[in-house]
């Protein structure tokens, strides 16, 4: 059966509703909500501990600042070799994140999982409980050797909110140069 809506109205045109029922399915609250940053989290600088090619022993340090007007907790950072003569290898094992930069080191941050995708090569840091605005907190990555050719190596340093399906931000490159012959540490 259908209702007229325009019933004893004088109108050129009517609307007609069928009287059925619709099905109607709401979302949890969870996945109407919008999971970025209201302020970027900055990529506060990268260094390595020994820039010489080809060194086993060296670790890179990738410091990040979530601001306290962050708008949200951080819960994955996303790290990816963009420029280079050779792919640099890593040890995800012996990923670690703690508060504080590499030379004033705080609190370790549990991990959850680290992966690497294959394809795009962005090792991405899950952390086990979100770190919260206003804090400053680094990233270490240990390569398997330092590449076998000098250069500059890029890494692209993306953020990941805390959430349902977040919005990333890319916070910018990590800059290294390897040099040939002596090493040097920072």
């Amino acid at each position: 059966m259908r209702t007229s809506l325009c019933q004893g109205l004088l109108i050129a045109s009517c609307i007609i509703v069928p009287n059925l029922a619709m099905p109607f399915q709401a979302a949890t609250a969870q996945e109407r909500e919008v999971n970025y940053f209201t302020k970027s989290p900055r990529l506060l600088g990268a260094s390595t501990t020994f820039d010489a090619i080809r060194f086993s022993a060296a670790k890179y340090y990738f410091n990040i600042s979530l601001p306290q007007d962050a708008g949200n907790n951080l819960q994955q950072i996303g790290i990816a070799q963009r420029q280079g003569t050779e792919d640099i290898k890593f040890k995800l094992d012996e990923t670690k994140v703690f508060l504080g930069s590499n030379r004033r080191r705080g609190e370790e941050v549990a991990i959850a999982d680290v992966t690497q995708d294959e394809t795009t090569g962005e090792i991405k840091v899950l952390l086990d409980q979100p770190i919260p605005p206003g804090t400053d907190f680094t990233v270490r990555l240990k390569p398997r050797r330092n590449p076998d050719y000098p250069g500059i190596y890029l890494f692209g340093v993306t953020a990941y909110p805390q959430g349902v399906d977040p919005t990333s931000l890319y916070l910018g490159p990590g800059r290294f140069s390897f040099r040939g012959g002596n090493s040097s540490s920072y």
